[in-house]
């Protein structure tokens, strides 16, 4: 969006925050950059300049705006609903994939060498992924200056920098002040922590965002030990590069507050990665929702409560073992099946403000699990532990570079994966907002009661004009049915 200069021009006018994200307008005459929604006076057309990316603008030398925190912004909706390689690569940015393998590594997970991803990036964000990166520990670094009372040697380390200097040229650079100028500078009701490891976040969203579905779905199908609703809001164990942490993540009108506490500080900005991911917080629901009016028979859905997100998992391996475990059986016998591995398998963890118990089973440990000890039938059974052999091999990758539709050809290829399987892991666990089930009960059923094609076939017809936003569509068509998935919980 950052080459079309005239819509540019009127969304920043406008102050319309549903552009946060999509670009950055960078400020000649200042030398700083903005979201699109800052509140100071818009700037004059000639002096501004657009730019796809706040590491974009961090190299053609313009610093964060104090007032906006342009770099708090929303992410960009195209690495979402996009499956070719620069997507791929900012979800692993996103991911922490850069700081801990390099663009090395970056490259061998995406099939490509280091200079094809540094060019493709360039070309596209105005930056390389060493760039990227690096925006992102600047983000990570601000947050803990302004809501910890760490040490800044202890911050700098635990936002991925590799040394002090590094750590202050950066937040020199970015912000225009130093590390304690900006914690001096800091809100006074900000929630400060200690060495503990919990901190506070705000997670900002497009709106609108409707919780129902999104918060109900998470807990109706939450695996006691690892997941629960308590107090208003949804808690999970977190397995990360470094350690392990617990997420509370509570849905507000205008943010989702997220409260982390991790063993170890260098996963936050991984661990608010996934979360944001699994809320589906990047989504644009104004393109989403306009898409799905265009049906007269799905409007009035969408009319009644719009901004509907994707549910989605901190985990694609574990997402891909719970979907085989709730093949043919109830919402509540899928959970069973899976409490059981957890408690069985699943590493403890010490949850002293709620009842969470596990980290969910790694594919290393089910795979050394004795297939004849699982409560399920025989078919099931060799599926599921034909696709942890996969998972634990590497065989079969399932991650947020995966691409999207060979992913699901290497899935339909395991025995005793059929399109419902393979869909619901690519809508849940890849991210794919095109991904469709005809053949849900749920699906199936609602379609009937609309006056929609009832049959996979002639639903799946219909719903072509539904594309690319046909997870979406799911998601509306489940809200017409009583189950608890559709429910903020009390």
């Amino acid at each position: 969006m950052h080459t079309d200069t005239e819509r540019c021009v009127r969304a920043v006018q406008s102050k319309d925050a549903r552009f946060d994200g999509w670009f950055y307008t960078a400020v000649l005459t200042t030398g700083i950059y903005c979201r699109p929604s800052c509140p100071v006076v818009a700037p004059k057309p000639r002096n501004m300049v657009f730019h796809p990316s706040a590491a974009a603008c961090q190299q053609a030398g313009f610093r964060a705006c104090k007032r906006c925190r342009p770099d708090t912004s929303p992410g960009s909706p195209e690495w979402n609903h996009r499956a070719d390689v620069v997507a791929r690569a900012m979800r692993l940015i996103a991911d922490g994939t850069v700081d801990r393998e390099g663009v090395p590594g970056l490259a061998a997970r995406l099939g490509y060498s280091a200079r094809q991803i540094e060019r493709q990036l360039l070309a596209e964000l105005g930056a390389g992924p060493l760039a990227l990166a690096r925006a992102q520990r600047a983000q990570t670094a601000r947050l803990l200056i302004e809501t910890t009372a760490l040490p800044m040697a202890e911050i700098a380390f635990a936002a991925g920098f590799a040394s002090i200097r590094a750590f202050n040229d950066t937040v020199r650079e970015v912000y225009a002040l130093t590390p304690t100028a900006l914690r001096a500078r800091a809100p006074r009701d900000a929630p400060v922590t200690g060495t503990g490891g919990t901190l506070a976040l705000r997670l900002p969203f497009r709106a609108p965002l409707n919780p129902d579905n999104l918060f109900g779905h998470l807990a109706a199908t939450a695996v006691p030990g690892v997941e629960e609703w308590r107090d208003g809001a949804y808690r999970r164990t977190l397995r990360l590069p470094y350690g392990h942490g617990i997420a509370a993540l509570t849905p507000y009108p205008d943010h989702i507050a997220c409260r982390l506490t991790l063993t170890d500080l260098r996963d936050l900005p991984v661990a608010g990665s996934r979360c944001r991911r699994m809320l589906d917080l990047d989504a644009d629901p104004t393109a989403t929702d306009d898409q799905l009016r265009t049906d007269p028979l799905l409007a009035p859905l969408v009319d009644k409560a719009p901004g509907r997100r994707v549910p989605r998992t901190v985990d694609e391996a574990e997402f891909a073992v719970r979907a085989v475990l709730g093949q043919q059986v109830s919402t509540a016998a899928a959970r069973t099946h899976a409490a059981r591995l957890v408690t069985a398998h699943g590493e403890p963890v010490a949850d002293p403000e709620g009842g969470l118990t596990h980290l969910f089973p790694s594919t290393e440990a089910l795979a050394a699990v004795d297939p004849e000890g699982l409560a399920m039938p025989k078919s099931r059974r060799a599926t599921l532990t034909t696709l942890i052999a996969h998972l634990a091999s590497g065989t079969l990758r399932l991650g947020v570079e995966s691409d999207w539709p060979e992913t699901r050809a290497r899935l339909l290829a395991l025995p005793g994966f059929g399109p419902w399987t393979a869909d619901v892991i690519a809508m849940r666990a890849l991210g794919d907002p095109d991904a469709f089930l005809p053949t849900d009960l749920g699906v199936r059923r609602a379609a009937r009661d609309l006056g929609l094609p009832a049959t996979p076939v002639a639903l799946t017809a219909r719903a072509s004009s539904w594309r690319p936003w046909r997870a979406y569509a799911v998601q509306y068509l489940w809200a017409t049915d009583s189950h608890p998935i559709n429910f903020l919980p009390a």
